[in-house]
């Protein structure tokens, strides 16, 4: 169901004008704070359409990159570009786009139907009409048709998380910025909310850019992941690419929360490549093609990468590749049991296995890691340190 709008963005007539499947473009952006720099020369391209979560540790610069995008924040030097246009030093109602905030942002004293109208009101020319049509329709796509008239003190937090969507979407923006829009609501609440995000976007065809703290939140609902640290870009992938095929340590560290464990690359067979861990045994795993045989290396084992075996024989006949440890902690979770495991230089691991098919493991067993290829990836040990 299309909602109102009462103009488009221009079309590009520059040469050097955005591609037209660009909602956003960021071109060598750095922002500093008195003494602080947040962001140095970043670059990033957002398609039309898709939806982009910004993901990475606390102060790496992903609320700022957002800001910059918004109009929040000027950037030092650099430029922004939405909709093919430089929007750099506009503020943020002269930008074609929509904010969700953390903390919602509701205007307590007006009504649903009010704090909806607010955006309609200041940024489109539409008649009272106009306006009550295009807040209906945007109450019914966050489910909350028949709302209009109760004040958000009287909803619940995912319904009062569905108003301020209402509200962002019901001028039909270029890009719609969420920062953090999550964060604020229980768990339950937050599944059923991933699960109305990614039908809105769908729904609506918009450029959504996403930031989140959360990593279950960027890898489940979007297109794209851009992993930042200390004010740059790691990586830009799928889900799958980052997740599965991290291009640094650091990505690798953050990402899954995987293991990672240090050795020489030894020879390719099968398409797999033999890694000597420090630790002792040799293992084989995943890998990309440029690793030359002798480079020191990080192995990345996934929590659920390897079987926790009683027997060095079982392990063996599971995966082909071993690794001896001791238990050090058993965590029962529902679903699957955590195992925390020292290896024999000490390094210490965490491996899930689900719980229905755990071996029955205690706190001092003399344990045997039977490691997945499938559940492994091979970095270059100084790779991005």
């Amino acid at each position: 169901m299309p909602l109102v709008r009462d103009h488009l963005p221009p079309v590009p007539t520059l040469e050097n004008a955005m591609p037209r499947n660009l909602s956003v473009r960021v071109r060598n952006v750095t922002k500093t704070f008195d003494k602080l720099t947040a962001l140095t020369d970043v670059s990033l391209d957002v398609r039309s359409g898709e939806f982009i979560s910004f993901v990475g540790p606390s102060g790496c610069g992903k609320t700022t990159l957002l800001r910059l995008i918004a109009g929040l924040e000027r950037p030092t030097s650099g430029s922004i570009e939405i909709g093919g246009e430089d929007v750099s030093h506009r503020p943020p109602y002269e930008r074609n786009i929509g904010l969700v905030f953390q903390n919602y942002a509701l205007f307590p004293h007006k009504s649903v139907a009010d704090n909806v109208n607010f955006g309609l009101r200041h940024r489109t020319r539409l008649t009272a009409g106009e306006r009550a049509k295009a807040i209906d329709e945007a109450l019914e796509l966050v489910r909350l048709s028949g709302y209009g008239q109760r004040r958000p003190s009287e909803l619940s937090g995912g319904q009062q998380q569905r108003i301020a969507l209402a509200r962002a979407i019901a001028t039909r923006p270029e890009v719609l910025l969420l920062d953090e829009p999550l964060s604020n609501l229980d768990a339950r609440l937050r599944d059923e909310m991933r699960v109305e995000l990614t039908e809105l976007h769908r729904a609506l065809g918009l450029t959504f850019v996403y930031v989140t703290h959360d990593q279950a939140e960027a890898l489940s609902m979007s297109d794209r992941v851009a992993v930042l640290r200390s004010g740059q870009i790691d990586q830009v992938g799928s889900p799958h690419d980052i997740f599965a095929q991290p291009n640094s340590v650091e990505v690798a560290a953050f990402i899954g929360q995987g293991n990672l464990l240090r050795g020489i690359a030894g020879a390719r067979r099968d398409g797999l490549l033999d890694v000597k861990l420090d630790e002792g045994p040799m293992v084989r795993a995943a890998a990309p093609a440029s690793l030359q045989t002798g480079a020191r290396v990080c192995l990345l084992v996934r929590r659920n990468g390897a079987r926790v075996h009683a027997s060095a024989e079982r392990a063996a006949r599971d995966s082909g590749s071993v690794i001896a440890g001791k238990v050090r902690a058993v965590l029962y979770l529902g679903l699957y049991v955590e195992v925390h495991v020292e290896l024999p230089a000490g390094t210490h691991v965490r491996i899930e296995t689900p719980a229905h098919a755990s071996e029955s493991v205690a706190l001092g067993d003399d344990i045997f890691l039977g490691i997945l290829p499938s559940g492994t990836w091979v970095l270059p040990e100084n790779q991005g340190e």
